[in-house]
């Protein structure tokens, strides 16, 4: 595009020509009217020079306009738009309110967990005579993992035993003196019996057939006696058979196995060691092809969550995969000091990526109904009245709203009240965006948003 300036020099050039065309054209008129003044003199008359003052004053005059006006008009279009420069309104970027998705994800940490863990401890004192496993090795249930060695364990088995045998004896002899006991009682009855016949037949004396009769009375309750000693004996051989059978069971101990499958997580003895009995942490083992995670839902979702829901279990030391869990339980309940709900997710581990003692993330993602407005974290404005928004209205005029604040995502921001789908919020406003004041909007591309 040519510079109005240098469309007017190109027009003076244009006139310059034109008039020198004009006055060469002149010249060959007058030559040819008047061959002999041509010859004569060179110096044309007065009327020629006349008109050619005239026609040179006219060429300097168009020469002067289409130079100086364009010019002039270059300079005032220049002056107008420094005006409109120093005037200019803020040019601020906007970005629409938008509806959040149709599911709702739900991030929240936890601690991976063995599902059973048990610690093995010492049933019976005495040493460690030898150790099969330690740490990291897999166990099967039943597995023998130590052996001890009880020198006193055995020694009291020794005694309940020999306990045993001297109460089998006492009740031997209890039986033999029954037996004693009641055929003399059986004699002193059939001897009362004869004596109260003869007393009947007036051969002897009343007082000598009650005097047996009391013999055999008397032997009668011994009898009882001896029956309730045989029992007593008896009852000491249960005895001894019970402690017998208690310290044979401890003893059995003495061989230290695994609860169920599993993996040793702790050791804490080695051969020798001396150990007490239910006192001393031999191992820990736990069950790791199946973890579970707690979590704290906040009070607000804890109704999202539900048993038998699906969860994405992911590890910052593993990016590239997610492990698929399952709500299995909830406290049903909200921990008055903390108005969370417990829940517990588990999760297969059969190929032994995860870990007892995991960080982790769990995402529960549930379906919303009526997804709420989200907005993007820099269009608020946090005053002492309340969060608040630049909303962009008809005409470009901004107006601060006050609005709802919901669920914080970091980057975006939900909002319960305040404002509609569709409204422009401007980003990040300062202190050249007042209220009521005009602005230029330029839409934010939606790749950027």
């Amino acid at each position: 595009m040519v510079e109005p300036g240098r469309r007017g020099e190109n027009l003076a050039d244009n006139v310059e020509e034109q008039l020198r065309a004009e006055i060469n054209e002149l010249r060959r008129r007058l030559e040819k009217q008047h061959p002999q003044a041509s010859h004569a003199s060179k110096r044309p008359s007065r009327g020629v020079l006349l008109s050619l003052a005239f026609v040179a004053v006219a060429a300097v005059v168009v020469a002067f306009f289409a130079g100086y006006l364009p010019q002039s008009q270059r300079q005032t279009a220049l002056a107008k738009e420094a005006k409109e420069d120093s005037v200019a309104l803020p040019v601020v970027n906007i970005v629409p309110v938008e509806r959040s998705s149709s599911k709702s994800d739900l991030v929240l940490s936890g601690d991976i967990q063995a599902v059973t863990e048990a610690p093995i401890l010492a049933r019976a004192s005495g040493y460690v005579q030898q150790r099969y496993v330690d740490i990291g090795d897999r166990v099967t249930k039943g597995q023998v993992v130590a052996e001890m060695n009880t020198p006193e364990l055995d020694q009291q088995i020794l005694q309940a035993a020999a306990a045993r045998e001297q109460a089998k004896s006492g009740l031997e002899q209890a039986m033999a003196t029954l037996d004693g006991g009641k055929k003399n009682a059986a004699m002193a009855a059939t001897t009362a019996d004869r004596w109260t016949s003869l007393v009947k037949k007036g051969a002897v004396a009343k007082q000598d057939a009650e005097t047996y009769q009391s013999q055999s009375d008397y032997l009668r309750s011994n009898v009882e006696a001896l029956e309730k000693a045989v029992a007593a004996a008896k009852s000491n051989i249960t005895a001894a058979e019970g402690n017998l059978g208690r310290l044979q069971t401890m003893k059995s101990f003495a061989k230290v196995k695994a609860p169920f499958d599993g993996v040793i997580t702790q050791r804490n003895v080695d051969t020798g060691a001396l150990v007490t009995e239910s006192n001393t942490l031999l191992f820990r083992v736990a069950q790791t092809d199946r973890l579970r995670i707690y979590v704290n839902v906040p009070q607000g979702d804890a109704t999202s969550v539900k048993v038998g829901q699906g969860a994405d279990v992911k590890i910052s030391s593993l990016p590239s995969q997610t492990f698929k869990g399952t709500v299995t339980r909830t406290a049903n309940a909200l921990d008055p000091s903390t108005r969370t709900l417990l829940a517990e997710v588990q999760v297969s581990n059969s190929a032994g990526m995860l870990l007892p003692g995991m960080y982790a993330t769990v995402n529960f993602s549930t379906p919303r109904a009526e997804p709420p407005l989200v907005i993007r974290g820099d269009t608020l404005v946090l005053r002492s009245d309340g969060p608040q928004v630049a909303v962009v209205g008809a005409g470009n005029i901004v107006h601060y709203q006050r609005v709802d604040l919901g669920r914080d995502y970091g980057d975006r921001v939900e909002v319960t009240g305040g404002l509609t789908a569709g409204q422009n919020l401007v980003i990040n406003p300062g202190d050249s965006v007042r209220d009521n004041a005009k602005v230029k909007p330029v839409l934010l591309a939606k790749g950027a948003r």
